[in-house]
């Protein structure tokens, strides 16, 4: 039997047993839409959470107070008191990979603009942040040294912010209220959308670090400590010296655990990139059973189609067919 009468009487099987045809073809179909949708879906969360790492700023090395490893004490909210502006000096100083670095004092609070209210987080720092992280003002201006020096009441905020408390107007010159004291919008910062961990990086306040600790936090200490390196190649060196001398000025004793972690971007990014890449192992595994079901329900289907045809089968032998 050559090809073309095999494909002839494949087909008049088909179509005679149209709804099986259609029910097993349909598993292969979904087996192999749910592979390829997987893949599809983890390779563009990869592309996403890459581009989220690369939004955070460029060559950025981290330096949070407390304990890096899992259970330890976490950057933040807390009474971590570790860092200082003083260390921030000296790594800016004594750190040659390093070209600018910036402070972090994080706060929570109710903002009043008239009759609307917002609850944000306000970060406060200097104005080496703002290129440090990418942030772009799209109108007016940062704060000042001078603004930082003198703790002002200035701010700059983000579309988030700006849109629940102004809606379409423009916030720059308005007053607004943060913790029942007056601050002047000096700055509209662009844009940034969710962050790799779902935040939204446009749900937040900026202002002077000094007027964050003094009137709003009421903390004299540093959570964060964001710097810039020359090269992505510089903040990975730049890890070593930065614990060295942070441990040298805190005081840590050989074999003591350090009282702060460092942390680069690059190794976010990996950390993010292997979170993924195990999402997505296990997504495709998930979707391939999918596939290996499809495929024991054509077996199945072939042993029925074989055993219901066992007399024909036969009969044919009988008259003198062969297996070709």
């Amino acid at each position: 039997m050559d090809f073309w009468n095999t494909l002839r009487l494949a087909l008049r099987a088909l179509a005679r047993n149209k709804l099986r045809s259609s029910l097993t073809m349909l598993g292969i179909i979904i087996g192999v839409g749910a592979v390829i949708a997987v893949v599809s879906i983890g390779q563009g969360a990869d592309a996403m959470i890459q581009e989220g790492i690369q939004n955070m700023g460029t060559n950025v090395v981290y330096i949070a107070a407390g304990s890096g490893r899992p259970g330890g004490m976490r950057m933040g909210y807390g009474a971590v008191k570790t860092l200082t502006m003083d260390d921030l000096l000296a790594i800016s100083r004594e750190i040659p990979m390093i070209k600018e670095a910036a402070p972090g004092v994080m706060s929570r609070a109710q903002v009043v603009y008239q009759n609307q209210n917002w609850n944000t987080q306000i970060m406060g720092t200097t104005a080496n942040y703002f290129p440090i992280r990418k942030w772009v003002v799209t109108a007016g201006t940062v704060f000042s040294d001078d603004e930082v020096e003198a703790a002002a009441n200035v701010c700059v905020i983000g579309t988030t912010v700006s849109r629940y408390l102004f809606g379409e107007d423009d916030p720059i010159g308005k007053q607004i209220r943060i913790r029942n004291l007056p601050f002047r919008v000096i700055g509209l910062l662009e844009s940034k959308g969710q962050s790799v961990m779902g935040t939204d990086q446009d749900d937040q306040i900026m202002a002077p670090y000094t007027t964050v600790q003094r009137k709003l936090a009421g903390v004299t200490w540093l959570q964060m400590i964001l710097a810039s390196a020359t090269t992505p190649d510089a903040s990975i060196a730049a890890m070593q010296p930065i614990t060295a001398l942070l441990r040298e000025r805190h005081r840590i004793r050989q074999g003591d655990e350090d009282d702060f972690f460092v942390r680069t971007q690059s190794e976010m990014a990996d950390m993010a990139a292997q979170t993924q890449l195990v999402m997505t192992i296990l997504l495709v595994s998930v979707a391939s059973v999918s596939l290996l079901v499809g495929g024991i329900g054509i077996m199945n289907i072939m042993l029925v189609s074989v055993t219901e045809r066992t007399r024909e089968i036969g009969v044919r032998m009988a008259v003198g067919a062969t297996e070709t």
